[in-house]
């Protein structure tokens, strides 16, 4: 069985494949500098509040709500194309965090970055399952999981290092090499082909079908459960029990590093075992995960708790895979950005909620809170069917 899957890894290798697992890494390196250092430097150099913190979240997010309407302006650009634009856009944002010291400046600043970040989201997928046939859509998801761990790892470990040599160094220079990383990656993409990705027929501008109602409707919830996460994870860690930025670094270090290991596997697992198994079990263990992060009280359990969680957080790209077995391919991208727009109805919403809400009531109600949804979620993961009936009557695309 190892030789089986080994072999059809080799199968899916390609040098174009390889340039854009390149290019994730260093898109991916640059945001682990600045997810090593993003709570300190919110804390300690700019001097803001949970709640401020937690409402940046929250902003930040706005134009994923907008990204259905953004694909639909450029769905006739070539894919390449977009993707090279967001991510060099989503670069110069961050890097002039590093130059900010008004929260007006920090905001303006984190929409800038978000646009482009949340534009790249749906593309980097089409790209990569653009490079396969679908039956091995999940093993480049992996592939794609694993370079995004693997930055992390190299930059989490920089960053615990450096911050630990040179204590005395500022935390705005990790937002100049990190912006700096992520444009090189946006002049990478530019030597893919430019056809790449491209569909047989006209992709349509806009597009929301009934057919991909279950996509839509854990999209919403995956909003729920990241945001929340992202949200609260390491802040609890350094205001409930002040862990410093490299302590921060070695925990998403750790988590790095596990999820470069698991994510190969994942991939693989929704290649055999199908998204709606993976993603049933995926989220009970979540819950638990969550719920571990309500109950207990060593930071260094939490810290294990929040790898934990980070890794079965590799199973929302199943949603993905899950679009790509069922949609014909002129509707891959367009029905993934309008996921994108779902997902953050609830990503935006409960970032203000979790922020007022861990004012009154503590963390501890919102992982509680989020154990809930994710078992709600539970339910229309095993109503998926990926059966290839399905992919084989996909209705075909038309302009809009």
């Amino acid at each position: 069985m190892r030789q089986f899957w080994a072999k059809m890894d080799r199968s899916i290798w390609s040098s174009h494949l390889l340039l854009l697992v390149i290019s994730v890494f260093f898109v991916n390196f640059g945001q682990g500098l600045f997810q090593g250092a993003s709570t300190n430097y919110f804390v300690d150099t700019l001097h803001l509040s949970d709640t401020q913190v937690l409402w940046l979240q929250g902003i930040r997010e706005v134009p994923g709500l907008l990204l259905i309407a953004i694909a639909a302006a450029t769905m006739h650009w070539p894919l390449v194309r977009r993707a090279a634009l967001s991510i060099l856009l989503m670069g110069v944002g961050y890097g002039l965090y590093a130059v900010i010291n008004s929260y007006i400046a920090l905001v303006a600043m984190a929409l800038t970055a978000s646009l482009g970040f949340h534009a790249w989201v749906p593309l980097q997928a089409s790209l990569g399952m653009g490079l396969a046939a679908r039956e091995h859509s999940g093993r480049v998801m992996g592939i794609l999981a694993a370079s995004r761990s693997l930055a992390i790892i190299v930059g989490m470990g920089g960053l615990a290092i450096v911050s630990r040599l040179f204590a005395d160094i500022s935390l705005r220079f990790y937002y100049v090499l990190g912006g700096g990383l992520i444009v090189l990656a946006a002049y990478l993409l530019t030597r893919l082909p430019k056809d790449l990705g491209a569909a047989n027929g006209s992709q349509p501008r806009m597009l929301v079908k009934r057919r991909y109602w279950l996509y839509y409707v854990l999209t919403l919830f995956e909003g729920v459960r990241t945001q929340v996460f992202s949200a609260f994870g390491t802040l609890v860690l350094v205001k409930e029990f002040d862990l410093q930025v490299w302590q921060i670094s070695l925990v998403l270090l750790a988590s790095g590093v596990v999820n470069l290991l698991a994510a190969p596997i994942m991939g693989k697992l929704l290649d055999h075992w199908g998204e709606r198994r993976v993603l049933s079990i995926g989220y009970v263990l979540l819950a638990l995960g969550f719920a571990g992060y309500a109950t207990l009280r060593n930071p260094w359990l939490l810290s294990g708790a929040l790898v934990f969680i980070n890794m079965l957080l590799l199973c929302s790209m199943g949603l993905s895979t899950y679009v790509n077995r069922i949609a014909p391919r002129e509707e891959l991208t367009p029905t993934l950005s309008a996921g994108v727009s779902f997902n953050h109805i609830t990503s935006v919403a409960m970032s203000f909620v979790a922020g007022s809400l861990m004012g009154i009531a503590g963390y501890q109600a919102v992982a509680w809170g989020a154990v809930g949804i994710i078992l709600l979620s539970v339910p229309f993961a095993l109503a998926i069917r990926t059966d290839t009936e399905a992919v084989r009557q996909a209705s075909p695309a038309t302009a809009r």
